[in-house]
């Protein structure tokens, strides 16, 4: 049995941001994956504006923006139009990059803070008492058990979640589409416009996300295509027919199909655990949740899981009332469910059968989109950055957009811990022993919780409201949570 250290379940993008922020708080941290080596093809690829915000607090950011096209929005169907351009951001689009690139910036990001990333090993077993977890292992199927003792658990292991599964824990839903086919093709003449587009007739959907990538035959596209009455199961693999002749009729005209890099055919769910916290263990990403891919939600969503349950984490294993780890599921959940209900509606409405559905679609999609307020709200929602959690006022809102007098609050939040921004021209806190910095702007002080999210507003003066707010007494060590 090894010394105890957090332990998080899936070395995916939503247990890869857990155990980095863990490991950067200081804490030591295993990380368990069954599959013995990374995927080289990878289904997500769409990074939104808030998740961005996420790795711009992480320092990962940039380099993915450098690679990566940005998407000014989505073409859904009869010129309605997902516009990102006015987002409160300062990233007004999606970034179209595979995931496979998300996923070894934060396998930097972690190992680089000191985390224990162990490939090809699976969890067969978990156990819990009043003290911690004792996770049982084994590193194939005929090797010994090994045994790991944590104090805490994050199960991020995906949509067939063995921990969720050795937890007995239900994941009700249904199935929304099936015999959907994922492939990154080459197109000698896509779309114009560099946003993500769909295409789809009453029986055909197609999709197309550009990668930026151009060779002198033709631009690489994430492509997703599917067929009403080519039903088929997951195992049945795609070929080049079946994705030109959807992408065909899906758009009404010939892309001009160069060549097919890989494909996946898979089936969506509608799914979500009743609970995110099982005693010592939570759950998390698809895990958690699964839905449509329509939107490009699922990674994004168990990206922002993490960071909102790592810190809480932290500061529960430095002294804080561990009440605080209850807030990690009433404050994701309903952000879960309501990702789940927006992707459906979004496929439902994509794949709509009957002609007078469609046209109502038609007629009511593309002027309800061009009216500002309505625009900005699906924007928003779709973007991650109009969500938000329960509190009174901007309590629960994002931090980002705060103006500084210098610097951004993005690189305060790359030291663990709150960061205090006071009123315009007030002086430092005393007794405040995380970051602080002074707005530009007459807005009140406001205490930024670690995950960038605000946890108090009011007069900086007022110690006993913001120390209130914090999750320990209010000490120089206590921002951080180090004793």
């Amino acid at each position: 049995m090894t010394a105890t250290v957090d332990v998080v379940v899936g070395a995916g993008p939503t247990g890869l941001t857990a155990a980095g922020d863990l490991a950067r708080a200081g804490r030591s941290v295993a990380v368990l994956e069954k599959w013995p080596t990374v995927n080289p093809s990878s289904r997500a690829f769409a990074t939104m504006a808030r998740t961005l915000e996420v790795l711009d607090a992480r320092g990962l950011a940039d380099d993915l923006l450098t690679t990566g096209h940005r998407a000014p929005g989505v073409s859904i169907f009869a010129g309605a139009r997902i516009d990102l351009t006015h987002l409160d951001s300062p990233y007004r689009f999606v970034l179209v990059t595979p995931q496979t690139d998300v996923d070894r910036a934060l396998a930097r990001y972690a190992q680089g803070h000191g985390a224990d990333i162990r490939r090809g090993v699976e969890v067969v077993a978990l156990h819990q008492d009043a003290d911690g977890v004792t996770v049982t292992a084994r590193a194939g199927a005929d090797a010994p058990q090994e045994f790991w003792r944590a104090r805490y658990v994050v199960g991020a292991d995906g949509a067939h979640s063995t921990v969720r599964t050795v937890l007995g824990v239900d994941f009700p839903g249904e199935t929304v589409l099936s015999s959907l086919v994922l492939a990154d093709v080459k197109l000698a003449d896509g779309p114009a416009g560099g946003g993500l587009t769909v295409g789809s007739t009453r029986d055909v959907l197609g999709f197309l996300a550009p990668y930026g990538r151009h060779d002198s035959d033709g631009s690489w596209y994430r492509a997703m295509v599917w067929d009403r009455h080519h039903q088929v199961d997951d195992d049945v693999p795609a070929d080049r027919t079946e994705i030109n002749t959807a992408l065909l009729r899906a758009f009404s005209a010939d892309p001009g199909l160069v060549e097919i890099g890989w494909t996946s055919r898979f089936h969506c769910d509608e799914r979500q655990v009743e609970r995110y916290r099982h005693g010592r263990v939570f759950l998390a990403g698809d895990a958690a949740h699964v839905h449509s891919p329509m939107g490009g939600q699922g990674m994004n969503t168990g990206i922002q899981d993490a960071a909102n349950l790592a810190w809480k984490i932290d500061a529960v294993l430095s002294g804080a009332d561990e009440a605080l780890l209850d807030t990690y599921h009433t404050e994701r959940h309903p952000i879960g469910r309501r990702v789940l209900r927006q992707s459906g509606l979004m496929a439902r409405a994509i794949t709509l059968h009957p002609r007078g559905a469609r046209f109502m679609r038609n007629l009511l999609a593309s002027k309800l989109l061009r009216i500002p307020h309505v625009r900005d709200a699906v924007a928003g929602s779709f973007a991650g950055t109009g969500l938000r959690y329960a509190g009174p006022g901007s309590v629960g809102t994002r931090a980002t957009q705060i103006p500084l007098t210098e610097g951004r609050l993005a690189e305060l939040l790359r030291v663990p811990g709150f960061v205090f921004l006071r009123e315009r021209g007030a002086p430092l806190v005393d007794g405040f022993g995380g970051a602080q910095a002074q707005r530009r702007d007459a807005g009140p002080a406001v205490l930024v919780r670690p995950d960038g999210y605000i946890a108090w507003t009011g007069d900086s003066a007022n110690r006993s409201a913001w120390a209130a707010a914090l999750p320990l007494p209010a000490t120089p060590s206590a921002c951080g949570f180090r004793r």
